[in-house]
């Protein structure tokens, strides 16, 4: 089994969807889920073709996470 992170992004009127560690796969979706579904399938079919194609699969090293930063005052933001 392999995991791969997947960044998926509000745009405009969609959502796109990337994984870092494989450069070149993306997808996009209408709704969240569409991007979600649309993006694990392209993470199948770009693996798929990695392995018939006889290369390697890359090893997933991204990670994400989030970074709380405290909001500032209107008053601290001028000073």
């Amino acid at each position: 089994m392999y995991r791969f992170l997947v960044v998926i992004e509000k745009a405009n009127n969609n959502y796109s969807a990337y994984s870092p560690d494989l450069p070149g796969c993306v997808a996009t979706g209408a709704t969240l889920e569409e991007a979600e579904k649309n993006m694990y399938e392209a993470i199948e079919m770009h693996t798929g073709g990695l392995l018939e194609d006889k290369l390697p699969i890359p090893e997933s090293k991204s990670f994400a996470e989030y970074v709380a930063v405290a909001k500032k005052s209107s008053m601290e933001q001028t000073a």
